[in-house]
């Protein structure tokens, strides 16, 4: 039966007293791994425990309540409050602590009578708390860590990575691969831009070694370009700043013999290029010998925007402005698909290979940086002078009367959603949006929080446009924080499609926002609406 204990609980309880008194207020013994129950028949009614931990000791507990509520409360050796563990406690309660006294007792005081059990389940004394040893996703990572921790070198390792390249790729569970990015010769950091996270990631130290390195387990039809920056200056200013920072390092990886493109000037405008077995195939890159279409370029003053800009068009081998079955495609961001993205080439060997109709291209440059960012964002005036604009243009220049269910906007990021913002508001002219990696996410400034993902509330809220969409999204672009990402707004968009009833195939690729992936998606995105004489 436990003792009535009034205002002063705490500290009589274990106050001096005499030999009679000190015989009830006795600390319990609470050894770990044992159980003690207890019973209070009135309010306030108090024992105390000795959890018998020295100073530092982690002990982990547990109050059970089987009738009534009970308090627990940690004191010192003096009886003065430390903490409470648990207030009012009913059904079972777990606690923790830190022993900071070596006569840190715990006291259960009634807060209405009934019955309870108190249990120490663990403790843990201060020479026993280290941290576990490392464990290390790619097992030759773990391999050469074991070596280093046995007094041997990294040469052996880093022979091996000679032969093998970078980075490394092991096995891993079922439908994946471990792929570990490796750095050597950095002084304070290595970071990987472009990585399978999708971020900016640090790549870290094995011990003192000079192995620096980052293991993810990434879908075995990967396919990803990446660079490292060595050593990043920690500059002052912002988090944007501290950011952008590693555009001063970045460069291909020199562990990597396959970098992408291969004729830039040098390291630090190539990427290096990581394709594991299973990446989907890209069959319409390579120089294959056919006949080439022909390429114009011409200027065009927008009345609507106020500004002027480059146009490329691109004429198919054997161009015929009669052919009914010919496509028109739009591409924005024309400096990408002009050069790191060889998209005349890939047309061509595309429709050499009978795997579309013949295609006249469109390549929309950007006057500028500030342009592009502020006309691609479902801007209704750039909607407007592509419509009603840049479109007469190419018919006059071509010759060409073709319908809207034979005509395509494509593009990537910002290009993406422009091909689907144009395209919504001018459905007659463009029957056809080919997004790639489409910043979906975005909305215009001032939306509330609840309509972020502009274009999916636009259709929902919208009648049924008379268009066939293709969508593709990275795996690797997913979001952070709490903010949707690429890939969960273009899979929303898919669905918010489809209930409509506007036509949508959507694909996932295992990449991130990477013109390597889109490379290979634009020819996928044609064939898919046009392959076949689709009309």
């Amino acid at each position: 039966m436990l003792r009535t204990i009034g205002s002063g609980i705490l500290a009589l309880i274990l106050a001096a007293a005499p030999a009679s008194a000190a015989e009830t207020t006795q600390a319990v013994p609470l050894v770990a791994g044992t159980t003690v129950t207890g019973k209070a028949a009135t309010e306030g009614a108090g024992e105390v425990f000795d959890p018998q931990a020295a100073t530092g000791d982690y002990v982990k507990g547990v109050l059970r309540v089987e009738a009534g509520t009970f308090n627990l409360d940690l004191v010192d050796g003096e009886g003065r409050h430390l903490r409470r563990l648990a207030e009012g406690a009913g059904g079972t309660v777990e606690f923790q602590f830190v022993a900071e006294d070596p006569g840190a007792r715990l006291v259960v005081t009634a807060g209405r009578m009934g019955a309870y059990a108190l249990a120490i389940e663990r403790k843990v004394g201060l020479a026993d708390q280290v941290p576990p040893p490392p464990v290390y996703l790619s097992p030759a990572i773990a391999e050469v860590a074991a070596a280093i921790t046995a007094g041997g070198t990294t040469e052996a390792f880093w022979a091996r990575v000679a032969e093998r390249g970078t980075p490394l790729v092991e096995d891993g569970p079922e439908g994946h691969r471990i792929v570990t990015f490796l750095g050597r010769g950095a002084k304070r950091n290595i970071r990987l831009f472009g990585a399978p996270s999708g971020d900016h990631e640090e790549l870290q130290r094995l011990g003192g070694s000079d192995i620096w390195f980052r293991s993810f387990t990434v879908p075995e039809g990967t396919r990803l370009s990446y660079q490292l920056a060595f050593d990043v200056p920690d500059v002052p200013g912002t988090a944007r700043d501290r950011r952008v920072a590693i555009l001063s390092t970045a460069r291909a990886d020199p562990l990597n013999p396959y970098r992408w493109p291969a004729e830039a000037a040098d390291a630090y405008n190539q990427e290096s290029v990581l394709e594991l077995a299973g990446a989907p195939p890209q069959p319409f890159l390579a120089e294959k010998g056919n006949p080439q279409g022909r390429l114009s370029t011409l200027s065009i003053e927008s009345r609507l925007l106020g500004n002027r800009r480059d146009i490329t068009l691109y004429y198919p081998p054997g161009f015929d402005p009669a052919r009914k079955d010919t496509v028109l495609l739009f591409v924005f961001d024309a400096d990408q698909y002009l050069g790191r993205v060889p998209v005349p080439r890939i047309l061509d060997n595309m429709i050499a290979a009978g795997a579309v109709p013949p295609v006249v291209a469109v390549f929309i440059a950007n006057p500028d940086r500030a342009a592009r960012a502020r006309e691609l964002p479902a801007n209704p005036a750039f909607a407007d002078f592509m419509a009603t604009e840049l479109h007469p243009l190419v018919a006059r220049e071509t010759g060409l009367a073709i319908p809207a269910a034979r005509t395509v906007l494509a593009g990537s990021s910002y290009g993406g959603l422009a091909a689907a913002t144009v395209a919504m508001r001018h459905p007659a002219v463009f029957g056809n949006v080919l997004s790639m990696s489409g910043s979906f996410w975005w909305s215009p400034p001032g939306m509330p929080e609840d309509r972020q993902e502009h274009v999916a509330g636009l259709i929902a809220a919208g009648p049924a446009l008379p268009l066939r969409v293709f969508l593709s999204a990275g795996l690797f672009e997913t979001g952070a924080q709490g903010t949707a990402g690429i890939l969960e707004t273009s899979r929303h968009l898919r669905d918010v499609l489809r209930a409509k009833g506007i036509p949508v195939t959507y694909r996932d690729y295992a990449g991130g926002h990477d013109y390597l992936v889109w490379q290979g998606v634009l020819s996928d995105g044609l064939i898919a609406l046009f392959g076949g004489d689709r009309r």
